[in-house]
This record gives C-alpha cells, structure tokens and sequence, in this order.
C-alpha cells in the first residue's frame, strides 16, 4: 500500500504529510465523523495527483446521533484530521492517565459511551486513527509522547485476524521503539466475519469493552 518501513521511524523533511501520499499506491481512511468525511473527499480532488482513495466508513455512521460535526469544523482554514486526539479531561491531564486506547471507525463511539458510564474520562483517552495509510507516524509519536505513563491499546471491533491490528501494531512498535507494547482488545480470530446471531455480537462486544476499560487487563504480562 505504502513504501514506508514499518521497521523504520521516516525522517519528517518538508510537508510530510504530502510527500507520504505522494509515495503510496492507495490511500485508505476509516472516518468518524461528517466534516473529516467532507475534507477528505476534498483533498482527494485539490491533490496535484491521482491515488485510488478506499474509505471504510460505513453507512450506520450516517445515521448514527454521536457522527455530527460542527460548521466551524468545516469552516475556512480547517483541513482533513488523519488522526483525531482525545478531548476529554484526559487530554487536560495527561499525567494522570493510564490507559490510551487507539481505535478507528465506528467503535470509537462504542468506547466513547462505555467509557463515560465508568467515568474513566480522566483515566482513559480515545484517539482516532482517521488514516491508516499512509500510517500518521508522526501524529502518532506526538500522541505516545504526550501521555508518558499510559499503557498503550488497540482496539477494534473486526476479528483479530481481519481488522487493521496486524498493519497497525508493528508502526506502533517502531513508534515506541520496542520499548512498550501496544495491546490488542477485540474479537478473537475466527473464520467468519460475523457470528450470525444478534445475541452472540452483542456478548462479543460486551466482552471486549469490558476489557478495554479494565485497567488491571494486562498487568503481568509480557510482550
């Protein structure tokens, strides 16, 4: 998709964030909300080339209360957001926070009610990963830098052996340098893409979020 080094931290020269798309075969995005699906549709017309740009957004955001943008979010001056930090008092506190849970799409929404119900708004922040390729590796650094003394987490909704975890993880070990992990939360590997049953979707995702929010999950173990 990209001829970046996921082994490999890119050096930051001129715009970065262009040459990036400059040098990759398709762009593909997974947007969460209304204005970011607009700027990016935009910036696939004002690019001085053509790249296929895949966008895995799904229809249910359309009608989804939570999707909703502001004008000013779409007023002159504001641009695509390949990655979209947390805004919650976490970010205010970045110091206090022990957990950041990386996702993108839909769940963000899913994680983003589950974790107001524990209220753990200044434990847990939420970052949105809008681009998945070209990975956002410089977004992403900034992100890891700013909550010093949190774990790391991906999570997502697909199987493990389906979403994005498998591209994702070893950027994220190059961002850290080895240094820590990036634990994955979601649907354990399966042959199928859906369970087939309503009841069993649900379980799922009840388990997963539990998980996600459960700040004592990964203690002890090894990466």
């Amino acid at each position: 998709m990209s001829k970046d080094n996921r082994d490999h931290f890119p050096e930051f020269s001129g715009d970065f964030e262009v040459q990036q798309l400059y040098d990759c075969n398709w762009i593909v995005v997974n947007c969460s909300t209304p204005a970011n699906y607009c700027h990016v549709l935009r910036r696939q017309i004002l690019l001085p080339f053509r790249k296929p740009l895949i966008i895995f957004t799904p229809k249910s955001l359309l009608r989804h209360p939570d999707a909703k943008s502001k004008f000013d979010d779409l007023a002159k001056g504001t641009k695509f957001k390949r990655l979209i930090p947390d805004e919650t008092p976490a970010s205010q506190s970045p110091g206090r926070v022990k957990r950041v849970i990386f996702c993108t799409g839909k769940v963000y929404y899913e994680l983003a009610k589950e974790r107001k119900r524990q209220n753990l708004e200044g434990d847990v922040a939420i970052v949105r990963l809008e681009q998945i390729s070209p990975f956002p590796f410089d977004l992403v650094r900034a992100e890891v830098e700013k909550y010093t003394n949190a774990e790391l987490v991906w999570c997502q909704e697909e199987h493990k052996n389906m979403g994005y975890y498998d591209f994702v993880r070893p950027r994220f070990l190059t961002v850290v340098a080895n240094k820590k992990p990036i634990w994955y939360v979601g649907r354990d590997p399966a042959a199928a893409p859906a369970t087939g049953t309503k009841s069993t979707h649900l379980n799922e995702l009840k388990r997963f979020m539990d998980t996600a929010f459960n700040l004592n999950a990964f203690q002890g173990r090894k990466f």
